[in-house]
């Protein structure tokens, strides 16, 4: 029995220049943390027959791979040549469509235990180029290749995506202390709007597609903001990082009207009106979790004004390992 896991994220800067769409052309920059919120995959090969066995939102129980429903898994397990006799479960500590990159790290979850399993060696980028390939060009969803390679590596992680495809990894130099004056000055809270990324992000690549200028201009300004993101968090500046964050967030709203919720403005205004610098939402947009940079002194009012509007706040710490084997017996 093998039980893996694989971090989530919270996206800090560049995020939606890494969709085909625009890095294809012009090349995408993404920064991100992996944080303590995980997607955890159980897998096993059951001794009495030969079933396949799926087990997330519904039970699936097959006896060949073509039958199985699940988009992601069914292509996985014809990808490593699985045929047969094989169980695999899903939990995680988060719900999915709340923007932290969860089917990403669904799959390379999957793909750490099934090749544990199979007892083979991968290493990092190849797990997470294979799990990118899976989703976007076998089941074809409109996302890019961010989620899958912070599952992958974890940490505090920039990736530099040219128009070929190859992405360039590196950790952000970031000192031990800056590490936890951040984490100590960003909320994160739940809006506890659920939303499909691909409502969005399909949309965004159709717009880049067809040359439309507010959203090419406003990827073209995402990706300057991540590198300038990059700069003040390896300097140490975290109030600039901020203010950059807002006017991430309020340049990544020109794109689609889907991205905010009338009550995600409203939580927005409410807790910079009580201090906060900047910030945004999670992911594709359109709910799921927002995300606010607090300087000292602020946290307390901004707790207290955003439980007011039923907002939840979730704990979180970074995670600095990436993907996993937890058991394996």
């Amino acid at each position: 029995m093998i039980f893996s896991r694989a971090p989530l994220r919270i996206s800090l800067g560049g995020g939606g220049t890494d969709l085909p769409s625009y890095a294809n052309r012009y090349g995408g920059f993404v920064l991100s943390a992996a944080i303590d919120k995980y997607v955890y995959i159980y897998a096993n090969r059951p001794a009495a027959d030969t079933l396949l066995r799926v087990k997330y939102s519904r039970y699936e129980q097959t006896a060949s791979v073509d039958e199985i429903e699940h988009d992601l898994v069914r292509p996985t397990l014809k990808l490593l040549g699985i045929e047969e006799n094989i169980e695999i479960a899903s939990m995680a500590d988060i719900p999915d469509g709340t923007g932290m990159g969860s089917s990403g790290s669904y799959l390379v979850a999957l793909l750490t235990a099934l090749y544990e399993l199979k007892r083979e060696k991968v290493p990092v980028q190849a797990l997470a180029e294979m799990a990118a390939h899976i989703e976007i060009e076998l089941a074809r969803h409109p996302v890019g290749k961010h989620d899958h390679y912070l599952a992958a590596f974890g940490n505090f992680t920039c990736l530099e995506i040219a128009p070929t495809g190859r992405v360039q990894v590196s950790t952000l130099n970031i000192a031990r202390t800056t590490i936890e004056e951040l984490r100590s000055r960003i909320l994160l809270f739940y809006t506890g709007i659920v939303r499909r990324s691909s409502d969005v992000l399909s949309d965004q690549k159709r717009d880049t597609e067809h040359g439309e200028a507010v959203v090419i201009e406003s990827l073209h300004y995402t990706k300057e903001l991540g590198y300038r993101i990059k700069e003040a968090l390896e300097q140490g500046e975290l109030d600039q990082f901020g203010r950059l964050l807002g006017e991430h967030w309020v340049n990544k709203k020109r794109r689609s009207a889907k991205i905010s919720h009338p009550s995600i403005d409203r939580a927005y205004a409410l807790a910079s009106n009580h201090g906060a610098l900047g910030g945004k939402v999670i992911g594709a947009g359109g709910g799921g979790f927002l995300m606010l940079y607090c300087p000292d002194g602020t946290k307390a009012g901004i707790r207290r004004a955003l439980a007011t509007e039923g907002l939840r706040e979730m704990p979180f710490n970074f995670d600095l390992d990436g993907a996993k084997i937890i058991v394996n017996f």
